[in-house]
C-alpha cells in the first residue's frame, strides 16, 4: 500500500510538473509574440457624409444602387489605411461584430475562446515578420479607427493582423476540409471573342451576417500597380482580384503539408501578386519567394501571356500548373481544392483528398458545363457558376457541397481581362445580378458613374418557390441544430416540414437524426441516417454517417 501511495504521488507531482513546464513554455512563446505594429500619426481632416456617399480627398466610398459597397482608396500604405478607417469606421465595428459573434457561437465557452485566441497567438507570433512594411503599415493605420469592444482579444492592430491570416487557421482548425471554392479560365478557341475570361465562386462562411457586406475595393497605390478586389470590410488581402496590367488573381484552398507555424498569410502573398506582377513569371517569382503555411492554389490568368495557370504552394514546396505548355490546343483551365501539377498530384495526401472530398466532382462538372456551353462569354460563365446539379446533371437537393453553386458563396466573379472589366454577384451568393465594373474608369480621378448596361440578369432561380422553400431550410437547419446542441424537444411538425423543403439532400435527414440521437431516439436516427445514405454526398460524409449509424446500433 505504502508503495502504491509513493507511485500515486509521484505521478501526481509528476503531471502537476509537466503542466508547470507546458505553462511556462506558453508564456514564454506568448512573450516572444510580436507582430511588428508601425508606428502612425493620425492625418487631420474627416470624411463628408452625403447621403450613400463618403468623400475623403481623391477617397471615396458609397453603396452603390444593387447594394454592394464601394470603396476607392490612393496614396501610400499609410494613407490608403487612413483613408479606409475613415472612411467607413462603422462598416469595420459591424464586420468585426459579426466574426466575433460567429466564433461566439462556434465556441460558446468564454474560457476556451480565450484559450483558442492564446493559441493563435502563439502559433502567429512571427506573423509580423512574414508580412512586408507596407501592408502592415496600411493594416495600422486602418486600424486606429477600429472598435475597442475586443480588446480582450488584442489590440484592434494585432486582431486585424490575425484576422488576415483567418483563412489560414481555417485550414489548420478545420484539416483543411473547409467548404471548397471553385474557379476556371478559358481562351482562344474557348472564349467567345478568343480573349481570356475567368469565372470564380468564393465559398468561405462565416454567417449570412458576415457575408452581407461584399465590397468592392479599388486600390492606387504610390507603387506598384493599381487594382481591384472583392473583398470585406478591414480585409486588406486579395481573395479574388484583377490588376491594371489585366492580371488576376484568385485563391483556392487546397490539402497537402501540415503547417508547422505561421508564416505569410496567402491572402497577403496573392495582394502582393495583385500590386506588383503583370505577367505570369512575376507571379511565380514573388510566390516563390514568400513562405505560406498552408497549401493553395493561386489561378493565375495574364493578358500579356494570354492563357491562365495554377500556382500550386505548400509550406515547402512549389509547381506550377500549366497544361497549354505541353499542349498550345488546350485553352481551358479549371481549378477546385486539389492539385494537377506533376510534382503534387500523384502525393498520397493529395489523391486521398480527391477520395474524400468533394473537389473531384466539382472540377469534372466544370468540366461538362464548359464542354456544353460552347464559346464562353460573360453570361454563360454566370450560368457555370450558379449550377446547383450534380455530373450529368442529377439533382443533389439544394447546399450540396458536390454542386458548383452552394448557395453558399460569399462572393462570385467573372474577369474579362482584356477589357479590365468583372462582374460581381450582387447576392445572394452567384444568385443575383452580376454588377459590372471597369477598372479604368475607377482607377481615374473623380466618382466614377456606374451603369447598368453590360450587368448579368439575376438567376430566374430567385422568383421561383424553390428559393423560397430554400431560405425557409436554412433558417430551420439553425434553429434545429441549436435545439440538438442544447437537447431540446423539435416540434414533429417542423422536422417533417425541414425536410419536405429539400427532401433530395442527405444532409437534411441527416441533421435530423443527429436531433433524435441527441435526445435519445436512437431508432428514429438510425431510420433518417439509412435514408440520408440514399442521395449523393461526398465520401467522408458518407463515412461519418455511417461511422454514427455503426456506433447507435451497437
Amino acid at each position: 500500500m505504502n508503495t502504491l501511495l509513493k507511485i500515486f504521488k509521484w505521478l501526481a507531482g509528476s503531471i502537476v510538473s509537466l503542466v508547470g513546464v507546458i505553462a511556462i513554455f506558453c508564456l514564454v512563446m506568448h512573450s516572444t509574440v510580436d507582430l511588428k505594429e508601425p508606428s502612425f500619426t493620425p492625418a487631420p481632416g474627416k470624411a463628408v457624409v452625403m447621403d450613400s456617399l463618403r468623400i475623403l480627398n481623391d477617397n471615396y466610398f458609397r453603396i452603390n444602387p444593387s447594394g454592394l459597397l464601394e470603396i476607392r482608396v490612393a496614396g501610400n500604405a499609410s494613407e490608403r489605411g487612413e483613408a479606409m478607417g475613415k472612411l467607413i469606421p462603422d462598416l469595420l465595428e459591424a464586420q468585426e461584430k459579426a466574426f466575433v459573434d460567429k466564433l461566439y457561437e462556434i465556441v460558446p465557452a468564454e474560457a476556451y475562446r480565450r484559450f483558442l485566441m492564446y493559441f493563435i497567438y502563439i502559433f502567429n507570433r512571427r506573423l509580423g515578420e512574414n508580412v512586408a512594411d507596407e501592408f502592415r503599415e496600411e493594416i495600422r493605420a486602418m486600424s486606429e479607427y477600429c472598435t475597442h469592444k475586443y480588446d480582450a482579444y488584442g489590440t484592434p492592430y494585432e486582431r486585424q493582423m490575425q484576422y488576415h491570416s483567418a483563412h489560414d487557421i481555417g485550414h489548420v482548425m478545420q484539416d483543411y476540409m473547409l467548404v471548397g471554392c471553385t474557379s476556371f479560365a478559358v481562351w482562344g478557341d474557348e472564349s467567345a471573342d478568343g480573349e481570356l475570361l475567368v469565372g470564380r465562386n468564393f465559398d468561405f462562411y462565416m454567417g449570412d451576417e458576415f457575408a452581407g457586406r461584399n465590397m468592392v475595393l479599388v486600390e492606387r497605390p504610390d507603387s506598384g500597380y493599381a487594382f481591384i478586389s472583392v473583398t470585406w470590410p478591414g480585409m486588406t488581402g486579395v481573395l479574388s482580384g484583377m490588376n491594371e496590367c489585366g492580371l488576376t488573381v484568385s485563391i483556392n484552398a487546397s490539402k497537402l503539408e501540415t503547417p508547422k507555424m505561421s508564416a505569410t498569410p496567402v491572402s497577403i502573398l496573392s495582394r502582393e501578386i495583385l500590386q506588383y506582377a503583370s505577367n505570369i513569371e512575376e507571379a511565380m517569382t514573388i510566390a516563390s519567394f514568400r513562405k505560406t503555411f498552408v497549401s493553395e492554389s493561386l489561378l493565375i490568368s495574364s493578358v500579356e501571356d494570354g492563357k491562365a495557370v495554377v500556382i500550386e504552394k505548400t509550406p515547402s514546396e512549389i509547381s506550377l500548373f500549366d497544361p497549354s505548355a505541353k499542349d498550345s490546343s488546350i485553352h481551358r483551365l479549371i481549378c477546385t481544392n486539389h492539385y494537377q501539377s506533376e510534382l503534387f498530384s500523384e502525393r498520397r495526401e493529395n489523391l486521398a483528398n480527391l477520395e474524400m472530398s468533394d473537389s473531384g466532382e466539382r472540377w469534372r462538372r466544370v468540366e461538362e458545363l464548359l464542354d456544353s456551353a460552347g464559346r464562353l462569354n460573360p453570361e454563360s460563365a454566370a450560368a457555370v457558376l450558379r449550377d446547383k446539379k450534380g455530373l450529368g446533371g442529377k439533382s443533389l437537393g439544394y447546399c450540396n457541397e458536390l454542386a458548383v453553386n452552394q448557395l453558399l458563396a460569399m462572393h462570385s466573379v467573372i474577369f474579362k481581362p482584356s477589357e479590365r472589366q468583372l462582374w460581381v454577384s450582387a447576392g445572394p451568393w452567384q444568385c443575383g445580378e452580376y454588377v459590372c465594373f471597369d477598372l479604368d474608369d475607377y482607377i481615374q480621378a473623380g466618382i466614377p458613374v456606374l451603369s447598368s448596361e453590360n450587368s448579368i440578369p439575376a438567376d430566374e432561380f430567385l422568383m421561383t418557390e424553390d428559393y423560397v422553400k430554400v431560405m425557409e431550410f436554412r433558417k430551420l437547419s439553425q434553429y434545429i441544430h441549436r435545439a440538438t446542441a442544447d437537447r431540446r424537444k423539435v416540434p414533429i411538425d417542423s422536422l417533417n416540414r425541414f425536410i419536405s423543403l429539400n427532401p433530395l439532400y442527405f444532409n437534411a435527414y441527416n441533421i435530423a437524426g443527429d436531433y433524435f440521437s441527441a435526445i435519445g431516439d436512437d431508432n428514429s436516427a438510425c431510420e433518417l441516417w439509412k435514408k440520408s445514405l440514399s442521395f449523393e454526398m461526398k465520401r467522408q460524409e458518407k463515412l461519418a454517417i455511417e461511422e454514427k449509424l455503426s456506433r447507435a446500433e451497437r
